[in-house]
């Protein structure tokens, strides 16, 4: 009796603990939210696994985001469908480099619950990486530059190119070439340049978040003769000087000058004339250009346009820049102490003769075309050049270097005499 008794009892128990589970009443959905994950400038992955509905089916389900914490559905939102199983949510319409509040959530009759809240930061766009490559084809009124993009910083390259100008860190807002979009090599020509002339330039490239530029390289535009005949070009001191020796044949309005190649008829030229150092210019034109008789040098059309034969004032004026004191400018004879070694070419002279160049005038050893018999003499060893400068009736002004002196003379010659010529930017 006793065991039919305990046994009433517990199913008695069991039907009222049933009948109470049965009557329990429902509640929101119980979740947590899915870490951040694939994190880009406008865009996110998230998501949420759902513990529990609550006792009700699951009618919507998603993420929440603000850039306030504590999102909730009234904000931005994605849905992603209903019932127990997990989701993956795709955070989208973001903005760059800002921070962000996430939590899941899922929605029965009961209502809307939310899972624990995250914060995650944007990507942001950062400036371009990129390097400027050195120009090629330097010419006159032209040059090739480009640059490569290594890293678009994180966007999209929309524009890219070559900035150029006659001062330095130029800009887009100046001269530039657009050469496309994207990563990677380009190139781009510089246009509209001016002879002896110092451009600075750099590769650009623009993404969302401005413009960045590469590293800065300059050059000096060479002058290209009547004849077409291109000259390297120096600034020395406050003057942009030729780098190299005239080797036209022409003024520049076209007017041949006078070849005299034979001595006789050298001897007794009293206007414009020029002649090839041993009567060879395929030898000595691309080396050490012509040899011109003072006549040539003071014809005010024997250079480029907007260029002229050097004065004797500007020799003076590129010595001192090169340290010659001003008092000795018009001492004759030998003048300073390294200035003619500073002039010379780093190659072309005799053994041991060379010089430094640090000034850039690029100084070879032509030669000369004597006055009185119209012998050469000196190449290898000597260097002279005329100014536009006369002394008097039957001289000009000279200057001359040697190999054997690191200085620089000073002096005047007959009219008649076959030296080098330079000329000087107006």
């Amino acid at each position: 009796m006793k065991k039919g008794l305990s046994l009433f009892v517990l199913v008695s128990l069991l039907i009222v603990v049933g009948s109470f589970q049965s009557c329990k009443k429902p509640t929101v959905p119980e979740l947590t939210t899915a870490a951040i994950t694939e994190v880009g400038l406008t865009t996110a992955v998230s998501g949420g696994t759902i513990i529990s509905d609550g006792g009700e089916a699951i009618t919507a389900k998603g993420v929440c985001w603000s850039t306030s914490a504590n999102p909730t559905i009234a904000d931005s939102k994605t849905s992603d469908g209903t019932g127990l199983a997990n989701f993956v949510s795709n955070i989208v319409g973001l903005s760059e480099g800002t921070t962000y509040y996430v939590r899941s959530y899922a929605t029965n009759d009961v209502g809307t619950a939310y899972g624990n809240e995250l914060t995650f930061i944007t990507n942001q766009v950062t400036g371009a990486v990129l390097t400027t490559t050195a120009a090629t084809s330097i010419t006159s009124t032209g040059a090739t530059a480009g640059g490569n993009i290594t890293d678009a910083g994180g966007g999209s390259i929309i524009a890219r190119g070559i900035c150029w100008g006659t001062a330095p860190n130029p800009t887009v807002t100046g001269n530039k070439t657009t050469n496309g979009t994207g990563t990677g090599i380009f190139t781009g020509n510089l246009t509209g340049l001016t002879d002896g002339t110092t451009y600075y330039y750099r590769a650009y490239a623009t993404n969302s978040s401005g413009t960045t530029y590469g590293q800065e390289f300059s050059f000096i535009t060479p002058v290209t003769d009547v004849e077409g005949n291109m000259y390297k070009t120096v600034v020395i001191g406050a003057k942009v000087w030729m780098a190299e020796n005239l080797k036209v044949t022409k003024l520049n309005d076209n007017t041949d000058i006078t070849y005299a190649p034979e001595a006789v008829d050298w001897i007794v030229l009293t206007g414009a004339g020029y002649c090839w150092y041993n009567n060879d210019p395929d030898f000595n034109k691309p080396i050490y250009g012509a040899l011109y008789n003072w006549y040539a040098a003071n014809s005010a059309n024997i250079c480029p346009t907007g260029w002229h034969v050097a004065t004797d004032e500007e020799y003076n004026s590129l010595e001192v820049a090169l340290g010659l004191p001003q008092a000795d400018v018009n001492i004759w004879g030998w003048r300073g102490t390294d200035q003619g070694s500073k002039m010379k070419s780093t190659t072309g002279w005799n053994a041991g003769e060379n010089g430094t160049n640090t000034s850039g005038f690029t100084a070879l050893p032509g030669g000369y075309r004597y006055y009185s018999d119209g012998l050469f003499n000196g190449q290898n060893s000597l260097a002279y050049w005329w100014t536009a400068t006369e002394h008097d009736a039957d001289r000009g002004w000279y200057r001359r270097i040697d190999g054997n002196n690191a200085a620089v003379y000073k002096a005047s010659t007959d009219k008649r005499a076959g030296k080098s010529i330079r000329c000087v930017k107006n």
